[in-house]
C-alpha cells in the first residue's frame, strides 16, 4: 500500500477490512455503504499522496458518522476507523 512503512500498511489493511465489513452489511443504509466503498477506493489509490487520501477519507467518514440513520454498530466502526486514520496523519 505505502511501500515502506509496515505499521501504516497494517493500519490501512485493518481500515480496509472494516470498511468492507460495513459495505457488506445489509443492515447499514445504502448511502453509508456507498461512502464506505468510496472511502476504501480512495485509500487504495496509490496515485495520490497518503496524507491527502487519509484526509479525504476522514472527511467522508466524519460526515457519515453524524448521519442520524447510521446504526450504532456502524457508527462505532466508523469512529474506530477515524481513530486509526488520525494516528497515520500525526
Amino acid at each position: 500500500m505505502t511501500g515502506g512503512n509496515t505499521m501504516v500498511d497494517d493500519i490501512l489493511r485493518d481500515v480496509s477490512g472494516i470498511l468492507k465489513h460495513i459495505m457488506e452489511n445489509t443492515t447499514v443504509p445504502r448511502n453509508i455503504r456507498r461512502a464506505a466503498d468510496e472511502s476504501n477506493k480512495i485509500l487504495n489509490k496509490s496515485d495520490k499522496d497518503l496524507t491527502v487520501r487519509v484526509s479525504e477519507v476522514i472527511l467522508i467518514l466524519d460526515n457519515i458518522s453524524n448521519d442520524p440513520n447510521i446504526p450504532v454498530h456502524a457508527r462505532t466502526l466508523v469512529w474506530e476507523i477515524l481513530s486509526k486514520l488520525e494516528s497515520i496523519k500525526t
